[in-house]
């Protein structure tokens, strides 16, 4: 008897965080809250026993967490919270608004209503995290927004180079999301952004989101200079 594969797998099994992604979270948060602050050391001995785990998945989270901008391997001290600069932000900014906005512009004629509508919907669930101060499902449901656009603009090295840049800085984005007032900002310049898609206006929609890309950046190198006074 044939079994029906479609009623098995109707509803996803639920996936449990691993001890890697767990530490992870933990340290990001701690990074992103101030409780783990530039240059301070992050111990891993400390986090393997408040784990109650041995010291590989906490070697293996610091891999990534390297790779993703939050720590820096240094002599003597071992991992130590990677510092940020206004320089470094404004660079990385530059590139992504510039990358993005291009891949809009690509995508923007080829975006089905279908897609567009689900941005649409993706922002609105953004407005609600907004409005609890939720910046972690915000950052989730934004690189989801974003997605949308990236895969339909057809270039498959361009989406690559862009994932690959912003999971690097993945930290400057995080931060940048936190800052008073940013979350709220972002979701009406999404909104602008799904208007100029739904006008398959080109000009408009690169324009846009370059200039959402540009104002995270702006609003991060202002808040890192204002602490060096």
């Amino acid at each position: 008897m044939k079994q029906n594969t479609s009623r098995i797998f109707e509803y996803p099994v639920e996936r449990h965080p691993t001890l890697r992604e767990r530490i992870v979270d933990f340290v990001k948060e701690a990074i992103l809250k101030g409780r783990l602050k530039p240059g301070e050391r992050v111990p891993e001995p400390e986090l393997a026993e408040m784990f109650g785990i041995s010291r590989t998945p906490v070697r293996e989270a610091f891999r990534q967490l390297e790779s993703e901008g939050f720590i820096t391997f240094t002599p003597r001290k071992g991992a130590v919270v990677s510092p940020i600069t206004d320089k470094d932000v404004k660079e990385f900014y530059a590139i992504k608004g510039m990358l993005e906005g291009y891949a809009a512009k690509m995508a923007c004629c080829k975006l089905s209503d279908e897609e567009i509508k689900r941005m649409e919907d993706l922002n609105l669930q953004m407005a609600k995290c907004a409005e609890k101060n939720d910046a972690k499902n915000f950052f989730k449901l934004d690189n989801q927004f974003h997605d949308i656009f990236l895969k339909i603009c057809g270039n498959d090295k361009l989406y690559n180079l862009i994932h690959t840049l912003v999971q690097q800085f993945e930290r400057f984005r995080r931060t940048s999301l936190s800052l008073p007032g940013r979350m709220q900002s972002s979701v009406n310049q999404h909104a602008d952004i799904v208007e100029a898609f739904k006008k398959r206006d080109v000009d408009l929609v690169e324009r846009l989101v370059k200039a959402n890309a540009e104002k995270g950046g702006e609003l991060l190198a202002q808040e890192i200079l204002k602490e060096k006074i």
